[in-house]
């Protein structure tokens, strides 16, 4: 399964892709995301704000492809 985390206006168009789209306009909105990931979560795509918020859980599942939005 594929989700993304961020902004709303950068991330609610994947909704029509199929992701699961958690969106995130703070840190603590960004941590919240995170913690409702599903645990089959096999893909997930951030912004660049998201992802320097989560770096520190990021490494807590290794097997989490993880991708960056470009600003």
């Amino acid at each position: 399964m594929a989700a993304v985390i961020g902004e709303a206006l950068s991330v609610e168009g994947y909704a029509l892709a199929g992701a699961i789209v958690l969106v995130a306009d703070s840190q603590a909105e960004a941590t919240a995301a995170w913690d409702a990931l599903p645990p089959d979560t096999a893909l997930l795509i951030m912004t660049t704000r998201a992802a320097g918020w989560l770096a520190d859980r990021l490494a807590q599942h290794p097997a989490i492809l993880t991708a960056v939005l470009r600003p």
